[in-house]
């Protein structure tokens, strides 16, 4: 037991930090290090390491990556940028079309490409005009997050749930979706609250608009991401779909393959393939089954309150461990809830939201600060004053809609 607890202790010390001055690796290498560390004391075998990886989510974040890195070589964002502020003008409505703009492709582009293609331009906007950059990069973050949780494609975990969990896309979307809206904007007040006094003013005016927004080049790529979103929202694999329209787009832009090469962001691969090794080693401890033999997901005499603690640890396990492997970690107990499809919904909805709750809560934080660094990222504790109230209000409203709703039925 003490192995597992060891392995993840070290990784998530080393990841949570930026840099330690007596060692200057970051959080992807800080991962390395856990993964490295969970073969070398036995915690798993090098076998079992290798299973561990979620090579879904790695494959679909490589091919967004890859996806949004043809808008890049086209220069779109570089055009966007402009055209952004003009339609502002001020920083609270750039605020707002950050978050409700990230929420709503969020939840048929997936967070995490959202974060991929947005990340680039929310930096060029943040020092082009002097903008601070907390409000801006939470708004895409949080915004993102938030706004993924109204569809099963709208973040790795949802599509990992309507897998274990057998979920529908229509009645998913009819129970969720609301909770999306009503979540956006609690993120939306959230933020525009606490950074009222960065907010204040008018945006200056930018370089002059020239030239159209779309090019031939940008509309290729943009209607292929718009069939990949057609074809895993009709029941495609995720993954695998955005691979195949990764590699449509390298057949024809007919553009180097090192351009493309450049502009993947590797070290985010790295990042979760050594986490998901920590967390197996975590998992392989018995710890986890130790905890719910103690704490149940639902006791019986709690009634519906029950459902809410459900919702809690939720929130607060997949923070732990991240989300996709917590989902992976609770799906046997998902089996002892009396009714499954709430339960299902409510592990979608709480582990979508828990990934604002701390900067490791989801991959599309974690993309969002590292495509950041030059401005100066995200850092844990800073990015906490957004993030708790944020996820606990969302979660909050979130349990209280889907427990209605089962009253209603």
């Amino acid at each position: 037991m003490w192995k597992g607890l060891v392995v993840f202790a070290v990784t998530y010390a080393l990841v949570a930090g930026r840099r330690l001055r007596w060692l200057p690796i970051d959080r992807p290498s800080g991962a390395l290090v856990g993964a490295v560390l969970a073969v070398a004391l036995g915690a798993v075998s090098a076998t079992d390491a290798g299973a561990a990886v979620d090579k879904s989510t790695l494959t679909l974040l490589f091919a967004v990556m890859g996806m949004g890195a043809f808008l890049s070589i086209d220069g779109f964002l570089e055009r966007a940028v402009p055209r952004l502020v003009l339609v502002a003008r001020t920083r609270r409505r750039l605020l707002a079309a950050i978050v409700w703009g990230a929420g709503g492709l969020s939840a048929f582009v997936t967070n995490d490409a959202v974060c991929v293609l947005a990340a680039p331009l929310v930096v060029e906007l943040i020092e082009r005009w002097r903008l601070p950059r907390l409000p801006f990069l939470l708004a895409l973050a949080t915004g993102a997050n938030t706004g993924s949780v109204a569809t099963l494609v709208g973040n790795p975990q949802n599509m990992l749930c309507a897998s274990l969990g057998e979920l529908d896309f229509a009645t998913f979307l009819v129970h969720v979706g609301p909770v999306a809206v009503l979540g956006l904007a609690a993120n939306h007040a959230i933020l525009a609250w606490l950074y009222r006094a960065d907010l204040v003013g008018e945006l200056a005016s930018g370089p002059e608009v020239e030239g159209p927004l779309f090019t031939w080049r940008t509309g290729l790529t943009l209607a292929v991401i718009v069939g990949t979103v057609v074809v895993y929202s009709g029941g495609g694999s995720l993954a695998f779909t955005a691979l195949g329209g990764f590699v449509l787009l390298l057949l024809l832009h007919r553009v180097p393959a090192e351009k493309v090469w450049a502009r993947v962001d590797w070290s985010i691969l790295l990042f979760f393939g050594g986490l998901f090794i920590a967390v197996d080693a975590l998992a392989r401890s018995g710890v986890v089954a130790a905890l719910f033999d103690r704490v149940p997901l639902f006791t019986p005499s709690l009634g519906h309150l029950s459902y809410a603690r459900a919702a809690a640890f939720f929130m607060i396990g997949s923070n732990v461990v991240t989300n996709v492997p917590f989902i992976l970690l609770v799906q046997d107990e998902m089996a002892r809830m009396p009714d499954p499809l709430l339960a299902w919904e409510l592990l979608a909805m709480a582990s979508t939201f828990a990934g604002n709750l701390t900067l490791l809560g989801s991959v599309a934080n974690v993309i969002v600060s590292e495509k950041s660094q030059k401005v100066g990222g995200l850092g844990f504790v800073e990015y906490l004053r957004a993030g708790v109230p944020v996820a606990v209000v969302t979660t909050a409203i979130g349990t209280a809609w889907l427990v209605g709703l089962r009253l209603l039925r």
